[in-house]
């Protein structure tokens, strides 16, 4: 085995911090790495995801991986001024980390929480002569542009931030993505078809299984025994559209035996706690982010999950809640583009069904259908389950990160 150096991963969050779906895909992939005989270390804040207290630890060894704790402001997530002080002072700290740690042929695996982490890194992978990888979970500043409200004459930056972005994309030896939609972004800004890698993101197959209705303690605790339940688990921000779903829930609001659930949090959460409170008629149930260990019964406690991503948002995004739901053995509703990444998907599957945004009723009445024949739901998430250990298992994507740091590897030593 040919070893590329030390593995530097990037990351604002990592282990012990699993809510940031970042967290949970690193925190797998340095550990598996690190188990087959990579120098490995993460740098990363201080920070976990669902708090701004209690600082973790500088430095730490978990599971053969060398943690770096840099120092970053706390604001949170709650305003977008005070989290972009955070992303501010996590690339200055990151760069500063990165001049004392790299040497000559180590390898930075670059990923975008915080946003242009790949531009701010850049002269210093340079500079020691390292090797670069971008690992994008999404993509900046096009997302940003699209969800935030920018003064017409700051449109110049957003083109510079997106030059500079596609030259550090130029300059790396790979960049990963996450489907074929965000493939297709990088080839139109001149990244090299070669250097362009699809590996999606993944769940743990072994962890998350189908269960039975009757072992979900979930379904007595949250009051959901004998429930059709609809539910979407996560992060509910302003990526995701929901008023179609919602439009579909209050046409469904005869149906006392559907449920509708939303577990998780996020910046539409308030919108929803309001919406709620404004159309009681309506059966839904809101919870909170549920610990690491109560995951599989939070996918399993659905007879039918629905997810969203606005259409404008298609290639810069995707959503990757798909594999645990699939991994549950549970069926898909998604609202977005029925030509997208996951409507794709989805079709090979033959495990769920995909709704342009404001098809409400379209939407109620596949639900509706489902409820009266609940069996439907049931094959779908068969389907699922067999489409995912084929495709997003954890195994599956962590054989091919192995073999694409070979690559890089033997590149670099011919």
């Amino acid at each position: 085995m040919k070893s590329p150096g030390t593995l530097y991963f990037v990351n604002r969050f990592y282990a012990p911090d699993m809510f940031a779906a970042t967290s949970r895909l690193l925190t797998d992939l340095a550990s598996d790495l690190a188990a087959n005989g990579y120098s490995v270390a993460v740098i990363t804040s201080r920070l976990r995801y669902d708090t701004t207290q209690e600082p973790l630890s500088a430095r730490q060894q978990m599971a053969g991986v060398e943690v770096h704790r840099i120092w970053t402001t706390r604001f949170g997530r709650h305003s977008l001024y005070g989290r972009a002080v955070d992303y501010l002072t996590f690339h200055l700290s990151a760069l500063w980390r990165l001049m004392a740690l790299l040497r000559r042929g180590d390898l930075v695996v670059v990923m975008t929480d915080p946003p242009l982490l790949s531009v701010s890194l850049l002269p210093v992978i340079l500079w020691r002569r390292a090797r670069m990888l971008c690992w994008n979970q999404d993509l900046f500043p096009e997302t940003a542009a699209i969800l935030l409200s920018f003064p017409v004459g700051s449109r110049w930056i957003i083109s510079l931030l997106r030059g500079l972005r596609n030259l550090s994309w130029r300059y790396a030896d790979r960049s990963v993505v996450l489907g074929q939609r965000m493939a297709e972004r990088l080839f139109a800004d001149g990244v090299a078809r070669q250097k362009v890698q699809i590996i999606p993101n993944w769940e743990d197959g072994a962890t998350i299984t189908p269960q039975a209705e009757q072992d979900n303690p979930l379904r007595v605790e949250w009051q959901l025994t004998g429930q059709f339940v609809v539910a979407y688990v996560g992060n509910l921000g302003r990526a995701h559209e929901w008023q179609t779903l919602l439009a579909a829930a209050e046409q469904l609001s005869d149906r006392r035996d559907i449920c509708f659930l939303f577990v998780g949090g996020g910046a539409g959460l308030t919108r929803l706690r309001q919406w709620q409170a404004e159309h009681p008629q309506v059966q839904i149930r809101i919870e909170p982010y549920q610990a690491r260990d109560r995951l599989l019964s939070t996918l399993a406690v659905a007879d039918l999950h629905w997810f969203s991503l606005l259409p404008a948002l298609e290639g810069l995004i995707v959503p990757s809640k798909f594999y645990g739901i699939a991994a549950a053995g549970r069926a898909t509703l998604f609202i977005g583009d029925p030509q997208g990444e996951i409507p794709v998907l989805l079709q090979a599957g033959e495990c769920g069904k995909a709704f342009p945004v404001g098809a409400a009723t379209e939407v109620a009445e596949q639900i509706r259908a489902w409820a009266d024949q609940p069996e439907q739901c049931r094959q779908m998430g068969l389907a699922a389950r067999q489409w995912f250990l084929q495709h997003a298992d954890q195994s599956v994507a962590m054989q091919a990160w192995r073999q694409l740091v070979q690559e890089i590897a033997a590149e670099s030593h011919p």
